[in-house]
């Protein structure tokens, strides 16, 4: 059997609680950092202290000023900066919050993307999958444009195409791998190609919009 590590206090606001967690990051102690989607914050949990979360960014109500969220989708940590990177879905954005004690907002790294999905690599590249643009893109921090790694080829379901990417995965070599929700399918793309390659899913009704 599981064993709960966050949560199962039924839906709802207090810090015991959840409302749609989405994606999620585990740090070397076993912290858990969990996107909060329907409290509009980030939550994490640390090793051991299973009965409350502690609101970490956020929690202010939804909006858009730098010191609330509006439905964010994933979180990751960037040790190097001791920050989170969580993706703010309902205002476009990728922002950044300090993980130092009394952080009481976050600054936009990236702005008008319909972003989904974070990973970083080993060389702090972020990825970022854009659910409008069909895309994967990977940013050295501080830049805007980035570069394509993964579909941007139109919504569709040719290896080349993305339908709806969600999460995002990157392995030592950079290669990409991407839950490609409306093809009911995962995707891996090499470092370099134009096209990706389906692992898993890929057949009508194997996968039912595969999230993470």
């Amino acid at each position: 059997n599981g064993v709960t590590i966050a949560g199962g206090h039924g839906e709802g606001g207090a810090t015991n609680q959840l409302d749609y967690p989405y994606g999620l990051f585990v740090d070397d102690d076993q912290t858990v950092v969990i996107a909060d989607y329907w409290n509009h914050r980030i939550i994490q949990w640390k090793n051991g202290h299973t009965t409350n979360g502690q609101v970490v960014a956020g929690g202010n109500g939804q909006g858009n000023g730098l010191n609330q969220l509006k439905w964010p989708t994933d979180v990751l940590i960037d040790k190097e900066m001791n920050s989170f990177i969580i993706c703010h879905s309902g205002n476009r954005r990728v922002v950044r919050w300090s993980r130092c004690s009394g952080t009481t907002q976050g600054e936009i790294l990236l702005d008008n993307t319909d972003c989904w999905g974070l990973a970083m690599d080993e060389q702090r590249y972020l990825y970022v999958s854009d659910i409008g643009k069909n895309e994967v893109r990977r940013y050295q921090l501080g830049e805007k444009n980035g570069t394509l790694v993964a579909g941007g080829n139109g919504k569709g379901d040719e290896l080349s195409q993305l339908n709806g990417p969600r999460y995002v995965f990157v392995d030592r070599q950079q290669n990409v791998y991407v839950s490609d929700r409306n093809n009911q399918r995962v995707t891996k793309w090499n470092k370099g190609a134009k096209e990706g390659i389906v692992v898993a899913g890929g057949q009508r009704g194997m996968f039912r919009f595969p999230k993470k």
